[in-house]
């Protein structure tokens, strides 16, 4: 009996360029493969569904198994809705709003290139934090990227917010070119796991697999099989050598 196999992606990076709609040719392929190899496919992401939705179609939750938004909060499977939980009902609304201050507090007294608008956006399980904000251009965001390198402003960020809140339970993860997220422990992308146990294999394709990096933990679980990739057209290549090992095994058996 050929295993059951479960492809999960990460979106901005990995299914797509950060911020950008997935490209005609991932498509097709996910589309081909899912039904020449009887494969099943997911998408899980840092971003609210929203987000996912300007990325990958507004009909995402129906071409996929699986997607999971906000790191497996809101997670939808065969086109439902699963439970979600919500980081205020984790850590209290005042302590919430202190944290939130103190972000805006940094940020006031912090000095770039240029900030925009949208700081602090409120997702339901976890918090984005945007030094220069999510209002900025595409332009602006490869310019603080280079910046955020060469400065290291979310990672000083981070270190500054631990040193303010201790005794949190949160995790700091920096994704994507503008910002990081902040979620409870273990609310990391490894939380969608608990809503797959139907497959044999669960192999994880992501770009931001190293340590402090949003897709570390799921890419590190014992529970899949990571692939390291470098941006779409890497997981394109990659898709393909997982089929030909598939298919290599399978002619083995018979």
């Amino acid at each position: 009996m050929s295993k059951r196999i479960m492809c999960l992606f990460d979106v901005d990076g990995t299914l797509t360029k950060p911020r950008q709609k997935i490209e005609l040719k991932m498509e097709k392929l996910l589309l081909e493969t899912a039904m020449k190899e009887n494969f099943d496919f997911g998408v899980v992401g840092g971003s609210d569904l929203n987000k996912i939705m300007e990325q990958l179609g507004e009909d995402v939750c129906m071409k996929y198994k699986y997607v999971f938004a906000e790191n497996g909060l809101i997670a939808y499977k065969d086109g439902k809705q699963l439970s979600t939980e919500t980081i205020q009902s984790f850590i209290g609304e005042d302590v919430l709003q202190d944290f939130i201050d103190y972000c805006l507090r940094y940020i006031s007294e912090i000095k770039l290139p240029f900030k925009r608008g949208t700081f602090i956006e409120f997702r339901s399980g976890m918090i984005n934090v945007s030094p220069v904000g999510r209002n900025c251009s595409q332009k602006e965001r490869l310019e603080f990227y280079e910046y955020d390198k060469e400065h290291q402003i979310r990672k000083k960020f981070i270190m500054a917010l631990k040193k303010e809140f201790p005794d949190l339970p949160l995790t700091y993860s920096i994704g994507g070119q503008i910002s990081f997220d902040v979620f409870p422990n273990g609310w990391d992308k490894t939380y969608c796991l608990k809503h797959i146990d139907e497959y044999d294999e669960i192999h994880f394709f992501g770009d931001k697999t190293r340590e402090g990096e949003n897709d570390y933990e799921i890419y590190e679980s014992d529970l899949t099989v990571g692939h390291r990739v470098s941006g779409p057209d890497d997981t394109i290549n990659q898709v393909n050598i997982l089929c030909e090992l598939v298919n290599e095994k399978k002619s083995k058996r018979t």
